[in-house]
């Protein structure tokens, strides 16, 4: 149950924008400008903020960022690590994965790959307090799903 303090401080909601941006990419122009200028959002202050959150990661990464707007025109951002198809696309080396998953191989990848991405996704807040074992399975069901098969060491 929320105190009353809290009940009291807490900001009206305007609008909550999701947005799919290159890491480092964020300009005032479209498709950043209008999607959340529109709600009166400092669109520099937006930009810049994203790009400092973002810089660590490769400038074509797609990054997810969902941002909340409050009526007296404030926002808060909240970046996630690129998809988990992203990077399993980038490990194999591959454009997109098979159009018949199970049946044609479109790569293979190591469990070492498939760690690596889940100490990755770990930071994520939606990630946060899985434990590494539970994301590297998802991972692999994801990495299955696109037709990429897991082995434990590549030859």
């Amino acid at each position: 149950m929320a105190s009353l303090k809290e009940i009291l401080t807490r900001r009206p909601v305007a609008a909550t924008v999701r947005l799919t941006i290159p890491a480092g990419g964020a300009k005032p122009g479209p498709p950043v400008g209008p999607a959340v200028g529109q709600y009166k959002v400092n669109l520099m202050a937006f930009c810049k903020d994203f790009n400092a959150r973002t810089q660590k990661f490769k400038p074509d990464a797609p990054m997810s960022a969902t941002v909340t707007v409050f009526k007296d025109n404030t926002f808060e951002l909240s970046v996630r690590s690129p998809s988990v198809t992203w990077y399993l696309k980038k490990a194999a080396g591959i454009e997109s994965g098979s159009g018949r998953a199970g049946h044609v191989v479109a790569s293979t990848l190591s469990l070492k790959h498939v760690y690596e991405i889940a100490k990755v996704k770990q930071a994520d807040p939606y990630c946060q307090y899985m434990s590494l074992e539970a994301i590297s399975k998802s991972i692999i069901g994801t990495a299955k799903s696109m037709g990429i098969k897991v082995e434990k060491e590549l030859d």
